[in-house]
């Protein structure tokens, strides 16, 4: 265990580029949206933002057109997220790790920028026991960048900023753990700012345990 998380009793993750490789879902996901309206699929630095919007900031970002967006919004209603869920890989190593952080007595939380999607998610990979809690978009005012989500837990599980480490990815990620003020995992992205810089689940769990 590195000794500054010594203090820690909860792990939160973060989703997108955690827990899941989703970006060939996500990919998938708004090339389809984009390719109704008749525009161009994701550019790099699209992807790079939507990966980190909410579904709300990513479809003003990629549709500015009041037009457009009504037609996206339609769409997306008969369209839905279910079929893509299946292009999601959970992060090798992850339910292993889950399950150690349980037996050496910590907290597994989630706060990821998805909304209604988040319970498939969980469900479709056999998931949902694997979490104590889960705090999604939907269930706080603002989402990341934000610390909304991180405060939510701390206040319902009584915990204290340096109980808490948060796992991301993203600089939205390291700004709600900023903003919160608990320790800081950034995983699979040197440019980020953080207490510890994780490459694997295997890695991660170096670190805690």
């Amino acid at each position: 265990m590195v000794d500054k998380f010594s203090k820690v009793k909860a792990v939160v993750f973060d989703c997108d580029g955690v827990l899941f490789d989703t970006a060939q879902a996500n990919r998938m996901y708004y090339n389809m949206l984009l390719e109704h309206v008749g525009k161009s699929k994701l550019n790099d630095e699209q992807f790079r933002l939507v990966h980190m919007f909410t579904v709300k900031e990513a479809l003003d970002y990629l549709f500015p057109e009041v037009e457009s967006i009504e037609k996206v919004y339609a769409f997306m209603k008969k369209l839905g997220y279910q079929g893509f869920i299946q292009y999601m890989e959970p992060e090798p190593g992850l339910r292993e790790l889950l399950e150690n952080l349980k037996k050496a007595g910590y907290i597994r939380c989630i706060a990821t920028n998805r909304t209604n999607t988040m319970a498939q998610v969980l469900e479709k990979y056999d998931m949902e026991s694997l979490f104590e809690m889960v705090v999604t978009a939907a269930d706080v005012e603002n989402p990341k960048p934000a610390p909304d989500e991180l405060l939510k837990i701390m206040t319902e599980l009584q915990l204290k900023p340096e109980e808490i480490l948060f796992v991301g990815d993203s600089e939205y990620d390291y700004l709600a753990a900023k903003g919160a003020k608990t320790w800081f995992a950034a995983f699979r992205n040197r440019a980020l700012p953080a207490d510890y810089h994780a490459i694997s689940m295997d890695d991660l769990g170096k670190a805690i345990l």
